[in-house]
C-alpha cells in the first residue's frame, strides 16, 4: 500500500483518476477526471457540461482501461491519450504534492499538484471535485 511505502501524511494528498465518458447523439467522448481521494467527481453536472455531452457515466473498467493503456486501480493523469480532455480539481492543483496512478496497479507516482493543470488537455473546472 502506497500509504505505509510513502507515509500516512500522503494520504490527504492521494488523487483518484477516473475515466468518464459523455455521449451525445452517437457520438462519445471520453476524458479522465483527477480529484482528491476524499471528493467525488460531478460526473452529471460539472462534467457533463464540460463535454458538451447529453449524457455523462464512468466508462465501463474495460474501455476505461482498454483505451487509456492502463490497469485498473492505476488509471493515471499523465500520458493519455492524445485529444483526450484531462479534468483536474483547483484542490489537486493547489496541493504541494499529489500522489497518483502511474499507470500500473502496484506502481504510483508523486507529483507536484500545480503540474497537472499544464498537461495536454487539461481544464480546472469550478466545482469538479464535490464533498
Amino acid at each position: 500500500m502506497p500509504v505505509e511505502h510513502h507515509g500516512a501524511g500522503l494520504l490527504s494528498a492521494s488523487a483518484n483518476c477516473v475515466v468518464v465518458a459523455g455521449r451525445r447523439g452517437g457520438a462519445s467522448t471520453l476524458a479522465a477526471c483527477l480529484v482528491l481521494f476524499r471528493t467525488r467527481v460531478d460526473v452529471n453536472g460539472v462534467v457533463r457540461r464540460q463535454l458538451g455531452a447529453r449524457m455523462a457515466s464512468f466508462a465501463p473498467m474495460e474501455t476505461a482501461t482498454d483505451e487509456s493503456g492502463t490497469e485498473y486501480g492505476g488509471v493515471t493523469p499523465i500520458g493519455l491519450p492524445a485529444g483526450w480532455p484531462l479534468l483536474v480539481d483547483s484542490a489537486v492543483v493547489g496541493t504541494e504534492w499529489v500522489l497518483v496512478g502511474s499507470g500500473r496497479r502496484r506502481g504510483k507516482l508523486i507529483v507536484p499538484g500545480k503540474v497537472f493543470a499544464g498537461l495536454p488537455g487539461a481544464v480546472v473546472p469550478e466545482g469538479l471535485g464535490t464533498a
